[in-house]
């Protein structure tokens, strides 16, 4: 009896000294469970996205944008922010690779990303099967909130934002009436050029062609002949800037010496002027401006100073990779709970601080999140290709 007693005893004074000396007395009650950071280990947040390949400038110039937020804002609580990149070449295969990959790192609590929206498409389920919450800095195909996804949340604008805008513009502004439309296939591209037909022919206008193109090849004179025939004034293109260079670079030669191009946000950018050239010249894209403000003239004197290029180069998203990270790292602050030497980051309180962002302070603007993940702040507006660089095109 004696020796029960003392058993009992030690093993309530070894209770009270652990608890003293800052032992692990957290107890998680999140229904998605914790993400739990020991003393000396960070807290991960990737980022994926195209850092190789055809499409690498809008995943390394996006990257910049989060390593930007990071330095800004490096540790929470003593906990340094860790950037995990990796990289989708811009698939969707990949993307489901690199998101399972993520989503078994007990460390992994955001993703700022994904980048395309078919790389976005098939994470999300992942992500959500995972509680990992997400930002897209890019991803604009309208169905990736239309998902009940209590996970994915983007702060760019949609597609079906952009066709409209785009539809007006060509129909109001420009004059045309008789559009081809063009597309890489993928849920980005195709989604964009299809959407932008419709509201091109609901203002009055005729769709009097559409093509798919197979990314990556070096010779679209087939599917730009098909075009041809149907003697369109201008081609819509959904797509990436690659694939677009190619495309204009071989109008002439297919007879469209005479019909403008029009691109979107996936092919503005140098890049796109760097591959084709003069046959650039005269050619549209969707731009979207960040407002000036103190903080985006410091980001870009910070852009530049780190990686030796001017903000704006290589796509129009790094502002966008920034807002994401900072919008998740506001977010983990806020719900963090720190026991001893211990972070524990719920993780569906974090998916629904996100969520809940209001009135944040971005560099695209300022940032209010819907119901279903929709956060973007910034408009659009049109670009034109002369004399060898993106000005604002005419009538805006």
């Amino acid at each position: 009896m004696r020796s029960r007693v003392f058993l009992t005893l030690v093993v309530v004074l070894a209770a009270l000294a652990l608890t003293a000396c800052g032992g692990a007395s957290f107890e998680c009650e999140d229904e998605w469970g914790c993400a739990t950071i020991q003393k000396g280990e960070t807290i991960k947040v990737g980022y994926v996205g195209p850092t190789t390949g055809d499409y690498s400038a809008f995943g390394i110039d996006i990257t910049r944008g989060a390593e930007l937020a990071v330095a800004a804002k490096p540790e929470i609580n003593g906990f340094a922010i860790e950037l995990v990149v990796e990289d989708t070449q811009g698939t969707p295969e990949q993307g489901a690779a690199v998101a399972n990959k993520l989503a078994s790192d007990p460390r992994i609590v955001a993703i700022d990303g994904h980048t395309f929206s078919g790389s976005t498409e098939v994470a999300i389920p992942i992500y959500e099967d995972a509680g990992i919450v997400m930002v897209s800095p890019s991803a604009t195909t309208p169905d990736l909130t239309k998902t009940s996804s209590l996970v994915f949340n983007r702060v760019a604008f949609t597609d079906e934002m952009q066709g409209e805008a785009a539809a007006n513009y060509i129909y109001n502004t420009l004059g045309i009436r008789r559009i081809a439309l063009m597309h890489d296939g993928g849920a980005y591209g195709q989604g964009l050029a299809v959407g932008t037909g419709e509201f091109f022919k609901a203002l009055g206008g005729e769709v009097v062609a559409e093509e798919a193109i197979t990314p990556g090849e070096a010779d679209y004179s087939s599917p730009l002949a098909a075009i041809a025939a149907a003697n369109p004034q201008l081609i819509y293109y959904g797509g990436y800037d690659a694939d677009a260079a190619v495309l204009v670079s071989q109008m002439d030669g297919a007879g469209l010496t005479d019909a403008w191009f029009f691109g979107c946000d996936g092919t503005y950018g140098t890049q796109f002027i760097n591959l084709a050239g003069a046959a650039a010249e005269g050619a549209y894209s969707t731009f979207v401006p960040i407002p000036e403000s103190g903080a985006f003239t410091k980001f870009r004197e910070d852009y530049q100073a780190a990686y030796g290029d001017e903000q704006g180069e290589l796509s129009p998203f790094s502002p966008h990779g920034h807002d994401a990270m900072a919008v998740i790292l506001a977010a983990i602050e806020k719900v963090a709970i720190q026991e001893g030497d211990t972070l524990y980051i719920p993780r569906k309180a974090l998916a629904e601080a996100v969520r809940n962002t209001s009135d944040f302070s971005g560099l695209t603007g300022t940032i209010t999140c819907s119901e279903t993940g929709e956060c973007a702040a910034a408009s659009i507006i049109f670009m034109e290709v002369e004399n060898g660089a993106w000005v604002l095109g005419p009538g805006q």
